[in-house]
């Protein structure tokens, strides 16, 4: 039923397109709205499911180049459902409510286990501000004069204009994952104004498959470029705290049961 009523993904052009194409300066200006940001704090309202059961939840976000973040899913009331901790791809995953923690464990492992979606910090931080690296710009392709496929570190980068007076955007990207989940983004509704101008404020990310999550996040209250302490991106382990396994978390988290692919 979720995905029944989920609106209709973005239609991206098709084909090898021709090329090869400079799209050096399409991407710079795709991205002059988020290439200077360091810091990046943020609540974001989640709506969609995973692993086909319906999902609703509020993040507090806080990330910082290179590969830092901190996710807290807040409750109605009470202690958070998770607070999730990573740096340079080591995170720490801490349960309160169940007295439980997963320590020393891949970033986007320990999420895909905990919320179904495997991003590490880089992949969060892209999928706040839709910024692509864009690490393969000169071998870009070329679909029609509105749209540059650009190579990227994990696939590859869409950028559109609306017409050719108009300026280019990161409307999509598409990630390859070997042995795991291959998934997309798309990005809408630029924000209008300061702090976060130019950033998307609707985000959407979908597994490959069409099985394993399908998620919308509207993102707001943005801060740009605050100092974030290093103790932001490390969590306290209370006293009587027990260690839970990824496996563990998988079968008691939203992807238990689920026959996708891992």
């Amino acid at each position: 039923m979720c995905a029944a009523c989920a609106p209709a993904l973005m239609k991206l052009p098709a084909g090898p397109g021709s090329g090869p194409v400079d799209a050096s300066d399409a991407l710079r200006e795709a991205t002059r709205f988020c290439r200077d940001i360091s810091t990046i704090t943020a609540e974001v309202s989640v709506t969609g499911s995973v692993g086909g059961h319906g999902l609703r939840a509020r993040l507090l976000a806080g990330l910082a180049a290179p590969a830092s973040a901190r996710l807290e899913a807040l409750a109605p009331f009470g202690q958070p459902v998770f607070i999730f901790v990573t740096q340079d791809d080591e995170a720490t995953l801490l349960l309160p409510r169940d007295k439980r923690v997963v320590e020393r464990a891949r970033a986007g492992e320990t999420l895909a286990a905990v919320a179904g979606v495997p991003l590490d910090a880089t992949d969060l931080r892209m999928a706040l501000t839709g910024c692509a690296v864009g690490t393969g710009a000169r071998e870009a392709r070329q679909a029609g004069e509105d749209w540059r496929i650009v190579p990227d570190a994990s696939g590859e980068v869409y950028l559109h204009r609306e017409a050719p007076t108009a300026a280019w955007r990161v409307v999509a990207a598409r990630h390859s994952v070997a042995g795991g989940t291959s998934w997309r983004a798309e990005y809408s509704d630029p924000q209008p104004g300061p702090p976060a101008e130019g950033l998307p404020k609707h985000v959407r990310l979908t597994s490959l498959d069409g099985k394993r999550f399908d998620l919308r996040l509207v993102v707001s209250d943005v801060e740009l470029n605050a100092p974030l302490d290093a103790g932001v991106f490390t969590v306290q382990i209370p006293p009587g705290t027990m260690p839970i396994s990824l496996e563990e978390l998988r079968q008691s988290g939203p992807l238990a049961g689920s026959n996708g692919d891992q």
